[in-house]
């Protein structure tokens, strides 16, 4: 009985690191990868295709206060859950979509990505909420998104809230073009390691954490998943309009009360490494680059957080949760 026993615990053990050992597998759209609330789902017909927008839409349905959180590129809406559950403390209702092309949305094979058309879907998700005035926030490329939606649907907009927006320069005036293809190749050849050093290197001055590598977990599933090459292809899609459309252009255009939360040890400069001949402009330089959108947003704020980078709020969530109150309340 004994050796029974013995050898049950060996076959136990081992089934257990191996399993430990096998990669959690996701599929295009982060089928069993948890989000922290409910996710809901938008059919919405765009460019001639029946797509899935998932959201979450949280708090009390008739709150006065509603507010609107668009993702950056590399993350979707899960990473939202600390600020979400502090908004919620504060009674606000919060909706955070996926966009079409990112996290459990759907990602079609051809798909013209433009700020406007992620604008337009997010609006007709709203529409659909009956939600007719919010704040709008945006972080990194949803910095952009957040732009062109508050220049196109000003009038939805109570307060817009910018937290290390990239698109803060004309990337096509610094940068070579680069086709689909370049992008689709670099996303195949993705792994793990390379996108934890990217964001070690860039997001986080070199530091780590296990905080950090959570955020991660979506990448190490779907890249061990079988619909990698569906996921590579619109990773690289959507970098499309990061490099041909200008929100420059747009910053003239916000008349909505706005404030820019800005990490001043940001360096992130989209197609640093492609730069056109004869360009020495240094890309990604925040500290100056907060200012400057400063002024070309009428009336706009700036609160700045010396030694925080493109993540603020995961680098030091004090810090960025007291400036994010400000900007609330401001």
């Amino acid at each position: 009985m004994k050796k029974f026993c013995l050898v049950l615990m060996t076959l136990f053990a081992v089934v257990s690191q191996a399993l430990a050992a096998s990669p959690v597998k996701y599929n295009k759209e982060l089928d069993g990868f948890d989000y922290p609330f409910e996710v809901k789902t938008f059919n919405v017909n765009s460019q001639n295709k029946d797509l899935k927008m998932r959201y979450m839409d949280i708090g009390d349905k008739n709150a006065d206060k509603v507010i609107v959180l668009l993702h950056g590129k590399n993350f979707s809406g899960y990473y939202w859950e600390r600020i979400a559950n502090d908004l919620l403390k504060r009674k606000y209702r919060v909706v955070i979509p996926d966009q079409i092309g990112f996290g459990k949305s759907s990602k079609p094979n051809a798909y013209q990505y433009s700020f406007g058309q992620l604008a337009l879907n997010t609006k007709l998700l709203l529409d659909s909420l009956d939600i007719k005035k919010f704040d709008l926030v945006g972080h990194s490329m949803g910095g952009m998104l957040a732009t062109t939606f508050a220049a196109n649907y000003s009038s939805a907009v109570n307060k817009l809230i910018l937290i290390n927006p990239i698109g803060l320069e004309d990337y096509g005036k610094y940068v070579q073009f680069k086709d689909v293809n370049f992008f689709y190749k670099n996303e195949l050849a993705k792994t793990l390691d390379k996108a934890r050093n990217y964001q070690k290197k860039n997001y986080y001055d070199g530091k780590w954490s296990s905080e950090y590598e959570k955020l991660l977990e979506p990448v190490r599933g779907m890249l061990a998943g079988d619909d990698w090459q569906v996921v590579a292809w619109n990773n690289a899609l959507t970098y499309g309009p990061i490099f041909s459309e200008n929100i420059v252009d747009r910053f003239s255009q916000i008349n909505n009360e706005t404030v820019l939360i800005i990490g001043t040890r940001d360096k992130t400069g989209p197609g640093r490494g492609w730069l056109k001949e004869g360009v020495t402009r240094t890309l990604g330089d925040y500290k100056n680059l907060g200012i400057n959108t400063q002024k070309l947003i009428k009336g706009s704020k700036l609160i700045e957080l010396p030694g925080l980078g493109h993540m603020p709020q995961f680098e030091d969530y004090d810090v960025f949760i007291k400036a994010f109150h400000q900007a609330l309340e401001q």
